[in-house]
């Protein structure tokens, strides 16, 4: 089938607004979770006489482009298109999910010119109110409460679901949401989201949902870390990696950033961690420490202390600052540069 270039006006006359639903960013983390959706959206829709639209948005147009074209040859019910901005995807579709890569990033699509905010209040007061905002990034709590502030005072509805799994879990459709927002609007997100994620957890009000992604991944790259030294150190004192890992997994030390994204290639026989590929296709160091930055931030001015956390970001920083070809790697590729640090004496920046 060939992809349908049909501007959204059209679209929208032939699929209402209610039975449409976008998708802002094809990411990393944005695609296989659009391609779950739509998939999740063909099952659910088996009545061939209701019809339903799926609208895309991401500034890569060649990864909008490939995606309409693979998903309308696969669900040719599927109805894709594709919007020129985000205000597009709001004026036409009830329901959207934004997955983008920071702060600034969704407070221009929220906010900005040809943002949803406008767009949004262009409609009739009960088309806007009738609205669910999604979004799944990871940003600063205090900036997503503020945009939530701004959504919600047209009267729609907003939350935020940011997600633990990684681009594995993003594939397999086994995500965990951690969802923040009022009971109804959880109510009304959660089936969406149980079609890229086997975990919807209510975490509380708006922002909820960012704290605990942010506590998570101070947990993760902090331990990502320290598996690293681990795995390096038992290399050096002459364990197989196989080995080394088996005992981890199976002791006290057993964590994800070992059990499932260890760094060291040949470690966990039968499975293709990022490592395996040269870390490509995981979680970028450069977002890791994005995360890190949000967790340290957050905490200086709750005056909560992060002794390793504050450690675990400064080496992030020097990852990305001085070993660039790791920038955009998977952040468990940290262990390559303790390997190089091990090799030429550098020292590693903790104080």
């Amino acid at each position: 089938m060939r992809v349908s270039f049909r501007c959204l006006q059209s679209l929208d006359r032939q699929i209402s607004r209610r039975d449409t639903v976008g998708f802002i960013g094809l990411g990393q983390m944005g695609y296989p979770m659009a391609q779950n959706w739509v998939s999740g959206r063909v099952a659910e829709h088996t009545d061939a006489s209701v019809e339903s639209a799926f609208v895309i948005c991401d500034t890569d147009s060649v990864r909008t482009t490939s995606f309409a074209r693979l998903l309308n040859e696969k669900y040719p019910r599927a109805n894709i298109s594709i919007a020129a901005n985000p205000a597009e995807v709001a004026t036409a579709a009830e329901t959207f999910l934004t997955m983008l890569p920071s702060t600034p990033y969704v407070e221009d699509a929220y906010l900005g010119s040809g943002g949803i905010y406008y767009a949004l209040a262009k409609l009739p007061s009960d088309v806007t109110s009738a609205t669910l905002c999604i979004d799944s990034t990871t940003l600063d709590v205090n900036a997503a409460k503020e945009v939530a502030i701004k959504i919600k005072s047209l009267g729609a509805s907003m939350v935020d679901a940011p997600v633990s799994g990684g681009v594995a879990g993003a594939k397999a459709g086994t995500l965990s949401f951690l969802v923040g927002g009022e009971s109804d609007e959880y109510s009304r997100a959660s089936p969406i989201l149980a079609m890229m994620g086997g975990r919807i957890i209510h975490c509380g009000g708006s922002g909820a949902g960012l704290a605990a992604k942010i506590c998570n991944n101070l947990v993760l790259g902090v331990q990502q870390i320290v598996v690293g030294e681990a795995m390096l150190l038992g290399g050096k004192l002459g364990l197989d990696p196989a080995v080394l890992a088996g005992v981890i997994n199976s002791s006290t030390g057993g964590c994800w950033a070992s059990s499932v994204n260890n760094p060291v290639p040949g470690a966990l026989p039968g499975k293709a961690p990022p490592c395996e590929r040269d870390y490509d296709g995981g979680f970028l160091t450069r977002l890791m420490l994005k995360d890190m930055r949000l967790a340290t931030e957050i905490a200086s001015s709750y005056s909560s202390p992060l002794p390793l956390g504050g450690a675990a970001e400064r080496i992030y920083t020097d990852v990305v600052e001085k070993h660039q070809d790791l920038a955009g790697k998977d952040f468990s590729s940290v262990y390559r540069y303790l390997s190089r640090a091990a090799g030429c004496g550098a020292k590693i920046p903790v104080d």
